[in-house]
């Protein structure tokens, strides 16, 4: 029986369907990436309008790529490293 599969988001921005769900959200506007859990957008998750703007990706790499960066406060260490690079 198959899953209902996932959309995901590519190294290229692109969506493509997975039969695997993933590691990591985003938001598509703001373009920060984060873990699942992440209280920040569990907060603005329900506080509503946010889920519309919800991406996912398959690993931490394929964001970077895709043009997110991490998120300030379920992923602080990546965040600094980021920030200290020059951002973008």
């Amino acid at each position: 029986m198959a899953g209902r599969g996932y959309t995901l988001i590519g190294a290229d921005g692109v969506q493509y369907r997975s039969d695997e769900p993933g590691l990591f959200g985003g938001h598509r506007g703001s373009r920060i990436y984060g873990r699942l859990d992440c209280p920040a957008a569990l907060r603005a998750l329900a506080g509503g309008g946010y889920a519309r703007h919800r991406v996912f990706f398959a690993d931490e790499a394929t964001a970077v790529a895709a043009g997110y960066r991490p998120c300030h406060a379920c992923m602080r260490e990546a965040y600094l490293i980021w920030k200290q690079s020059g951002g973008a």
